[in-house]
C-alpha cells in the first residue's frame, strides 16, 4: 500500500489515496502507522477518498484509532495531494469531512502547492452542539474544576469538533502533560475535547499549545488555532475582522473570523515529508 506523510505547521499524518488503495481497517492502520518506533510516525491516518457532495472526502483517524470528525491542518494537505498528483486542477477545492464541505483555496510556488486558505465555517458556540455539559447559552470565561482541585477559566467551541480553550501565563513551561488528559477526558466533555493552552501576546497575536483528544500534544492543531482565536474574540482580547497570527510548536497558521459571512478562515503551510510503501 503506498502512503504519503505530510504536515501542516508540524501537524503530520499518513495520507492513503483510496481512490486506489483500499483500506480495510481503518482504525487499526491508524494506530500501527502512527507509532513513532514500530511504525511510519505520525499524528494519525488520512484517508483521501470519492465523494457525492464534493470533488473529495478526507476520513481522519486519531494516532489511538478514533475516528476524528474535522482536522484543519489535513484539509490543507489533502488539497496539495490531489494537485500535486493532477487528480484535479480545481481552485478552489471541496472537501467532504464529517463536520460538512470545506473550500479550500491553494497557492502555488512552482508549480507545486505550498499553503492553503480554508473557509473553516462559523465557530459553534452552543453547549449542547459542542458538546459540553456547562450551564449558560455559551460556555465564555467559565470556571472548569479538575479532579486534582485545580481550577481553570475556560471558552468552549466547536469547529466541528470540540475545544476547551484556556488562557495562561506561560505556555512554554505550562505543565500540559499533566492538565491536557484531565481536561480531554473531564465528564463535562461526553465527546471527549481538545484543550487548548493560549498566551496572548498582542490583539494580533497569540502564542499556543494543543493536547489533542486521541492524539495527545501536536505541534499544531489547525481547528484548535480558529477555536483560540475565536475564544480571543469572544474574550474581547481581538477583534474580528483582522489576521490573527497563532504560533504553535511547529509553526505559524493565520486565522481571521470574517464578521460579514461569520466564517472563519484559517492561512497554512502544507509540505510532504516523503512516499513509501506499508508492507
Amino acid at each position: 500500500m503506498k502512503f504519503t506523510k505530510m504536515q501542516g505547521a508540524g501537524n503530520d499524518y499518513i495520507y492513503i489515496n483510496c481512490l486506489k488503495e483500499q483500506v480495510e481497517d481503518p482504525a487499526a492502520l491508524a494506530v500501527r502507522v502512527s507509532d513513532r518506533h514500530f511504525g511510519i510516525g505520525a499524528d494519525g491516518l488520512v484517508l483521501i477518498c470519492p465523494s457525492a457532495v464534493a470533488d473529495f472526502k478526507m476520513r481522519i483517524f486519531n494516532a489511538d484509532g478514533s475516528e476524528a470528525k474535522m482536522c484543519g491542518n489535513a484539509t490543507r494537505c489533502v488539497a496539495k495531494y490531489v494537485h500535486d498528483n493532477g487528480l484535479t486542477a480545481k481552485n478552489p477545492v471541496t472537501l467532504e469531512t464529517l463536520s460538512g464541505v470545506k473550500t479550500i483555496q491553494v497557492a502555488f510556488t512552482d508549480g507545486k502547492v505550498t499553503s492553503a486558505r480554508v473557509d473553516m465555517g462559523a465557530p459553534i458556540l452552543s453547549p449542547a452542539r459542542i458538546p459540553v455539559d456547562l450551564p449558560g447559552e455559551t460556555v465564555v470565561a467559565q470556571p472548569l474544576r479538575l479532579p486534582d482541585g485545580a481550577c481553570l477559566t475556560v471558552t468552549c467551541v466547536s469547529m466541528g469538533n470540540p475545544h476547551c480553550v484556556a488562557f495562561v501565563e506561560d505556555t512554554a513551561n505550562f505543565p500540559l502533560e499533566q492538565t491536557g488528559p484531565r481536561v480531554e477526558r473531564h465528564p463535562c466533555f461526553p465527546d471527549r475535547v481538545n484543550a487548548e493552552f493560549v498566551r496572548l501576546l498582542d490583539p494580533l497575536h497569540i502564542a499556543m499549545r494543543v493536547w489533542e483528544r486521541g492524539s495527545g500534544e501536536t505541534l499544531a492543531c489547525g481547528t484548535g488555532a480558529c477555536a483560540s482565536v475565536a475564544a480571543c474574540i469572544l474574550n474581547g482580547y481581538c477583534a474580528k475582522d483582522t489576521d490573527v497570527t497563532v504560533t504553535l510548536r511547529g509553526g505559524e497558521l493565520l486565522i481571521r473570523w470574517d464578521s460579514v459571512r461569520d466564517t472563519i478562515y484559517m492561512t497554512g503551510p502544507a509540505e510532504v515529508v516523503c512516499t513509501g510503501e506499508i508492507f
